[in-house]
């Protein structure tokens, strides 16, 4: 009995501990005015329900985007109250996905968050040539992970968007994930570019491409982080496990950010994150005009939350630097 007392005790610290890393996003969230937030194709009770929820929470102010009809009977179905907000007719999901980025190209929205359409559906409409929403950046999606064991957050990049990254799209990986640790307070972030090893093999690209990447930022072409790889994923996130093998680094053991190899690996870990080890995983798309709110019917309400308030920290944060740049 003491022993399964111990148990549930470790338990209700870690989740306590879990929650209080997403509570104090959405705190912060609380002293910034609610962000115009382009919602494409909400016409699921999951997705319109985010979003009412993260206005409610004054985190965004939703654009709802789709055919006007279905997503009030969502609405009426679920309870769910949309009469604060405006809501934009579009016929489909494709001409949703448009209307959300033309909406926000034209400037009446700084976040663009996807509804009940499929994820290729949104982001053909943000990277389509001539009337989307790139930029010179690769674009790529970060994970915002809250593992109840770690005493931080764990940033998973690149684990949706990029297939096959080569190095140069890394290098804009990197650099986007970086530019969010300090949107969200991290000045110098400390970031891993995992392999299987922790040495450079010939035999093993993902080591020879992290060994680069690492001289690229000692060559100033990747700013504004602590860059070491390559480095296995215990020894990046473990103290312990850096000094069995003897590694001597700023960010062996003590990683904020996991730059994975390819998409499989980066899914396949943020996958294991969630499932095995009790995390819970905010998701933003970066690189494009605006950030990217990518949520998914599986997340939970405090999941959905934090998406929301992390690309809203973003968006904060891009307005601070431009009036720095025009007042500077």
């Amino acid at each position: 009995m003491p022993m399964m007392a111990s148990l549930k005790h470790t338990r209700r610290l870690a989740m306590e501990q879990k929650h209080a890393k997403y509570e104090r996003l959405l705190a912060h969230c609380r002293e910034l005015p609610p962000v115009p937030t382009a919602v494409a194709h909400p016409c699921d009770e999951s997705s319109l329900r985010g979003a009412v929820e993260a206005a409610e929470m004054g985190i965004i102010r939703p654009l709802l985007v789709g055919p006007r009809d279905r997503i009030l009977e969502v609405a009426k179905a679920a309870g769910l109250d949309v009469a604060p907000y405006e809501i934009v007719d579009a016929e489909h999901s494709h001409a949703a996905a448009d209307e959300a980025v033309r909406l926000t190209r034209e400037g009446r929205a700084e976040l663009l968050m996807k509804g009940s359409l499929h994820t290729d559906e949104l982001m053909g409409a943000v990277v389509r040539s001539g009337t989307g929403l790139r930029t010179n950046r690769r674009i790529s999606h970060c994970f915002i992970m809250d593992v109840p064991s770690l005493d931080r957050a764990i940033f998973v990049t690149d684990a949706a968007i990029n297939i096959f990254p080569t190095m140069e799209d890394k290098m804009h990986i990197i650099q986007n994930a970086i530019d969010l640790a300090h949107a969200l307070g991290n000045e110098k972030p400390k970031v891993a570019i995992l392999s299987a090893m922790e040495t450079i093999n010939p035999k093993l690209q993902s080591t020879i491409e992290a060994g680069a990447l690492c001289k690229m930022a000692d060559r100033g072409q990747i700013t504004g982080g602590i860059l070491d790889g390559p480095l296995a994923l215990d020894n990046a996130i473990d103290l312990d496990a850096a000094k069995i093998k003897k590694i001597e680094s700023p960010v062996a053991g003590r990683a904020d950010i996991l730059v994975v190899p390819d998409l499989e690996a980066g899914n396949m870990l943020a996958k294991s994150l969630s499932f095995m080890a009790d995390a819970d995983a905010a998701g933003i798309v970066l690189g494009a005009r605006v950030p990217i709110i990518l949520t998914s019917r599986a997340d939970s309400v405090l999941t959905r939350l934090a998406s929301c308030a992390v690309a809203a920290l973003v968006a904060a944060n891009r307005r601070q630097q431009a009036g720095k740049a025009v007042t500077g």
